[in-house]
């Protein structure tokens, strides 16, 4: 996969777990945070105007067999039960990676698998 096709994976990703009634916010990894921090000091020091991508909270990786697995690292609001605010994120990001690549890809529909983890509730 290309890096614009992972970059879509991300925001996908993004959208769709944002979308979750109860989700408060994506949980950022330090790498995370370092890695932004360094884009937006690169993006300040060149004349670009494509801002760098915000993919906090989301870690995409391919797997042995060609699928693809989606990690979401996600605050929570307390309004519902936690576990179907999760189960719902996972479905909803599955479906939506899913639907992105077989957009952007010309072979047989990806396996895509999701890990929700709760790292904080408020």
């Amino acid at each position: 996969m290309t890096a614009s096709t992972w970059e879509g994976v991300h925001r996908a990703a993004a959208e769709a777990a944002l979308g979750v009634p109860g989700l408060e916010a994506l949980q950022p990894t330090l790498a995370d945070r370092l890695a932004l921090a360094a884009s937006h000091a690169r993006h300040a020091m060149t004349s670009s105007t494509t801002p760098p991508c915000e993919g906090a909270g989301i870690r995409c990786e391919r797997t042995p067999d060609g699928g693809c697995h989606v990690e979401v690292r996600c605050i929570l609001r307390t309004d519902r039960r936690v576990v179907d605010i999760a189960r719902q994120v996972r479905d909803e990001v599955r479906d939506a990676v899913t639907a992105h690549l077989a957009q952007h890809r010309k072979v047989v529909p990806v396996l895509v698998t999701v890990t929700v983890t709760v790292t904080r509730i408020v």
